[in-house]
């Protein structure tokens, strides 16, 4: 019998789209002797859809057409197993579309990777795929993962945080502190956002006060860091849980000089997306591509331009990072190097990477297809170990207070 798999993504989020990306790549190498699969497409207002035609690409270009050709659904466990069902209930004909088996999350930014998915699907009691609660929430906050690998003894670059309202209450306190533990240039981000968005580099005092204030139209918590010198980015990808993991080969994004907007990797710096190609056919996304400087494996050195022992380094400062965080699944770290004195910094994990790093895979060996599978494998098993814990008790201690009732029933209870 077939495993079903609840595949979830859209969401809430600034990275909507990219997610509907990755989903189209996954599907396309999901075994299907082995699953079927269950679309939950997440609207940009948060309503659940499920439908054949989710899983065609192509089919996104016209929101309203497709949404129409779909049902809405809830997602419930009623005490029987996990249930998508259409909402609101109809007059005639079937409430219960499907079941799910497995939850497999494909959900990129605030709203869905930052714990809240996690947490939904906590709350289903079901297998889900990734990190728990704690790891996304932790691995989505820039500014609390920072403190984390800090105080762990991992390599970062030197920061500032605050809130938007310190901020606003008195910016020229929140600039002296800039000033007096950091020099220029800095990096500016939101505290809590993927895919380059709302980042800048500034290189003086007025920069630093436009980047903060565009940083602010995203966040209401924003980190500064040392701009790193003599830049090289690496990233190296990784797979398991926290006593059982592996690295993949390390990559070099060729565009480590400057900052990628989000527009620069998905859209290939147009305003247009006349830059993002579908290969594989209708439903056989396997890779999405996009032009110019976008998502394309080609903008990336394959394996990366480092020595053995740069590369263990990183390699080993992977592991401890998805560790240290207590990831489950796959996740990319994403590294920043200083040419000249080839020190090496954490910058920061990626636990629902884009694309789920399938080529850093590849060309490590491994199939995407066989990555999947190990992906559910580690999900079901963390399933099992999570159901020989002790979450609650069977006594009911309400029932044990004499039978009283009203509002006085209860009298003394604290």
């Amino acid at each position: 019998m077939k495993i079903k798999v609840g595949v979830f993504f859209g969401g809430k989020s600034v990275e909507h789209e990219i997610s509907v990306i990755t989903m189209s790549q996954a599907i396309s190498s999901l075994n299907p002797d082995k699953y079927e699969i269950v679309p939950i497409y997440i609207s940009k207002q948060g309503v659940m859809y499920t439908g054949e035609d989710l899983l065609d690409l192509y089919s996104f270009k016209d929101m309203d057409v497709l949404l129409k050709r779909c049902y809405k659904v809830c997602v419930v466990n009623d005490g029987k197993g996990v249930k998508v069902m259409r909402c609101p209930a109809p007059f005639i004909g079937r409430r219960v579309l499907n079941t799910i088996d497995v939850a497999f999350p494909i959900v990129h930014g605030t709203n869905v990777e930052d714990g809240t998915m996690a947490g939904f699907l906590n709350l289903l009691d079901i297998p889900y795929v990734g990190p728990d609660i704690m790891a996304s929430s932790i691995g989505m906050d820039k500014i609390l993962m920072k403190k984390v690998l800090k105080e762990s003894g991992l390599p970062v670059v030197d920061y500032v945080s605050f809130f938007s309202m310190e901020y606003i209450k008195d910016e020229e306190k929140i600039q002296k502190e800039i000033k007096e533990k950091l020099r220029f240039p800095v990096i500016v981000k939101p505290g809590n956002l993927g895919s380059s968005v709302g980042i800048k580099k500034a290189n003086n005092e007025s920069e630093l006060v436009e980047a903060i204030e565009f940083a602010m139209e995203f966040s209401d918590r924003i980190i500064v860091e040392n701009a790193v010198e003599n830049l090289k980015e690496i990233n190296c990808s990784v797979i398991g849980n926290i006593v059982d993991s592996e690295t993949s080969v390390c990559e070099e994004p060729f565009f480590s000089d400057e900052i990628l907007s989000y527009a620069d990797k998905y859209m290939g710096g147009s305003k247009s997306n006349k830059g993002v190609g579908i290969k594989g056919g209708a439903k056989g996304i396997a890779g999405a591509k996009a032009g110019g400087k976008g998502m394309a494996v080609s903008d990336k050195k394959l394996p990366a331009d480092i020595n053995d022992e740069k590369k263990d380094e990183i390699q080993k400062l992977t592991k401890e990072t998805f560790k240290v965080l207590g990831c489950s699944g796959v996740a990319r770290v994403d590294f920043l190097m200083d040419k000249k004195t080839e020190n090496v910094y954490v910058n920061e994990i990626n636990t629902i990477p884009g694309a789920l790093s399938y080529y850093l895979w590849e060309a490590t060996g491994k199939s995407f297809e066989k990555e999947l599978d190990e992906l559910i494998d580690i999900a079901l098993k963390r399933h099992r170990e999570r159901e020989k814990l002790t979450f609650s008790y069977d006594q009911n201690i309400l029932a044990m207070q004499g039978g009283t009732k009203g509002s006085k029933g209860m009298k003394g209870t604290k």
